[in-house]
């Protein structure tokens, strides 16, 4: 599998985003730090369409049953937790929590996030995009200039 795709998909994968396919790419594969954002922004895209249509219909049916119980209580703490401040400030606090590359924020759980909202699916989209840009450019000017940080 070339570089490439392995920083196209790993940006697609939750927990790991951006956050972790930038360093990858800039740090040990020594690839080029713009083909590295560009290839890391939209694999991070990816999942969102599919999270904004479908995740409130996956959630319920998992909330029927017993097994997904630990899995669905944790999602929805989650959610609670980050709900107060998306729910004030909608479109500016979406960009914001996934413009910001820390644990547990980034384009998988802001496009949850919106979702459980029911935000409007156009407009988070773009804010999910934005976002990704702000965080990619955060992470890649981070590689670039303060490795031993990362």
């Amino acid at each position: 599998m070339s570089n490439l795709l392995k920083i196209f998909l790993w940006s697609a994968v939750p927990i790991i985003e951006q956050r972790g396919a930038i360093p990858l790419g800039i740090l040990k594969y020594n690839m080029s730090p713009q083909i590295v954002f560009l290839v890391s922004f939209l694999g991070s895209m990816l999942p969102v369409p599919f999270i904004l249509l479908m995740f409130n219909k996956i959630f319920s049916l998992m909330q029927r049953y017993k097994f997904f119980s630990k899995i669905t209580g944790f999602i929805e703490k989650k959610i609670n937790k980050n709900s107060v401040h998306l729910e004030k400030y909608k479109e500016i606090g979406l960009i914001t929590f996934i413009g910001i590359p820390l644990p547990t924020t980034g384009v998988w759980t802001g496009s949850a996030v919106a979702a459980f909202l029911k935000l409007d699916f156009k407009k988070s989209i773009f804010c999910a995009a934005v976002g990704a840009l702000i965080s990619a450019t955060l992470l890649t000017f981070a590689c670039m200039f303060f490795p031993s940080l990362i």
